[in-house]
């Protein structure tokens, strides 16, 4: 087979419109206009799946020509062997333009059950040699849009191709494999092996082929003309050596491309399901204006649907995230919750979460036998949503965060944040003043359980102000995060990221009917 880096795919004309390709290994959903398929596209591990969603949604919407490449998980997608011959001979019979929606085929894809495994490696290099070797080909985009390491070898090879592209990344994760191992899987990485980034300085290509690592990761950000992270103060804690965990490599690469100018934060949003007026979860839907009602009569909902102590006047914490004690800090409840009961008897907690400490929180509830205050339940999509609707704040203690989605989706809800400063928790929770006027939660700076025991009362201490003050503060938290936590605000910044490197418009100004 023909390489497709032999032969470079050309750009748009000038006057057309740009064409985006987003290239990403998981998307929740895709817009009804991209092709007959695209509600059943949804394949999710985390943030990456719902962010790439809501871009390509956003970007659908404002009549940009995106494009969509991902692997064919034919077991997510419920596609049958019928339907992807179908999508096939639709995919030929259609124009280009029509037809935007670009999936990778190879065995290693079709009867995964998720999107990360045993054979992650596989799957990567499988995934970007079809990008390489077919999709780049048939949309011949201007600009490639790439998302963490399993894209990681796309910016090297569109540098090639002379394409524009940018790199987000989402986690600070990466795999590392020889040059012959790439070539070996179908990918001509010597065309563009100099743009790669190697564990060790390269020598000649020969040498280098089987004897320094390709770094995934670091090779996505060392390629791509423009990288950026999912939230500004991520970028700065890395570059800055905040965090143990981040290899200096990656910490280098990505101080390179900021030096540069080259490398920027945008904040992720939350999915537009979250809106307490309209969410399907709910049984009882409210707005800004009439949340103090309905907030109370979902509290009384959750409280028995979880077998806690029925009190709409209760104070109730909700745990949003997974028990993951490297980076969500539930360790830290664990070690002060029964103090915390015991210190403030209005207090009431709902762990609606799955992950390896669940089981810390079941043996301090039953040791104490204290069912009728804290609820501890496995991670479902319906309970989550009720009790953002029902809490009055949320624990967002993590030692460290990329983006979270939770504390922007809470305030929707008129629930409030006790957040740790760090990352995009520092970006999107903001401290409440003294008058309430201003300000979404409670940030403590110093990770461990002294900070969240401030945090805590903090919050106490806001639940037990006059009725009126608070129902006033809610109101505006609620109106806040509504206008400011949304996929067209987070699509506007990615749109003017592609029009400064393109240097032109990508829409003609006018929004899809």
């Amino acid at each position: 087979m023909k390489s497709a880096v032999q032969n470079p795919p050309q750009p748009t004309k000038r006057n057309e419109r740009p064409r985006i390709l987003v290239i990403t290994p998981e998307i929740t959903y895709l817009p009804e206009g991209m092709g007959n398929l695209a509600q059943r596209m949804s394949a999710k591990a985390g943030g990456m799946a719902d962010v790439s969603a809501s871009l390509v949604k956003a970007l659908d919407d404002l009549g940009a020509d995106v494009h969509v490449g991902l692997p064919n998980y034919r077991r997510m997608f419920h596609l049958d062997v019928a339907q992807v011959f179908k999508n096939e001979f639709e995919k030929v019979s259609r124009s280009l333009p029509e037809q935007r929606i670009h999936l990778a085929e190879d065995r290693v894809f079709y009867h995964r059950s998720s999107v990360y495994g045993a054979e992650n490696h596989l799957i990567a290099l499988a995934f970007q040699r079809e990008a390489i070797n077919h999709i780049i080909g048939e949309v011949h985009p201007d600009l490639i849009h790439c998302n963490d390491w399993m894209t990681g070898l796309l910016p090297a090879a569109a540098r090639r191709f002379g394409i524009p592209s940018l790199f987000t990344v989402h986690n600070i994760h990466t795999e590392r494999m020889m040059l012959d191992q790439i070539e070996d899987r179908g990918i001509d990485a010597a065309e563009f092996w100099q743009h790669l980034y190697f564990q060790e300085p390269p020598g000649c290509y020969e040498e280098t082929r089987s004897t320094k690592p390709v770094d995934l990761l670091a090779s996505g950000i060392f390629a791509a003309d423009r990288v950026n992270t999912v939230s500004p103060t991520f970028l700065r804690e890395v570059i800055g050596g905040d965090h143990d965990f981040v290899p200096g490599h990656i910490r280098h690469e990505l101080w390179a491309k900021e030096n540069a100018g080259c490398a920027s934060g945008i904040l992720n949003a939350p999915d537009a399901i979250f809106d307490p007026e309209s969410d399907p979860w709910l049984d009882v839907h409210f707005s800004a204006e009439d949340h103090a009602e309905g907030k109370a009569r979902n509290k009384v909902i959750l409280q028995e649907m979880l077998g806690l102590k029925v009190d709409p006047e209760a104070c109730l914490f909700y745990w949003p995230s997974r028990l993951d004690p490297v980076q969500k800090g539930c360790q830290l409840l664990t070690e002060i919750l029964y103090e915390m009961i015991e210190t403030y008897p209005e207090l009431q907690i709902a762990i609606v979460a799955s992950g390896s400490y669940q089981g810390h929180f079941y043996d301090i509830v039953n040791h104490h036998k204290i069912h009728e205050r804290v609820a501890v339940r496995d991670f479902n999509e319906a309970d989550s949503h009720r009790a953002y609707a029902a809490s009055d704040f949320i624990f967002m203690p993590s030692s460290f965060e990329p983006c979270g989605l939770p504390q922007m989706i809470a305030p929707k809800y008129g629930s409030m944040t006790v957040a740790h400063d760090t990352g995009g928790l520092h970006d999107s929770v903001e401290p409440l003043s003294d008058d309430g006027s201003s300000g979404n939660g409670f940030r403590f700076q110093h990770f461990d359980t002294g900070g969240l025991r401030w945090g805590i009362g903090k919050a106490i201490d806001f639940h037990r102000q006059n009725p009126d003050h608070k129902s006033r503060v809610r109101e505006r938290v609620m109106r806040e995060a509504a206008e400011r936590f949304t996929h067209e605000t987070t699509a506007r910044q990615y749109i003017d990221l592609y029009e400064s490197m393109l240097g032109r418009p990508i829409t003609d100004g006018a929004t899809k009917a």
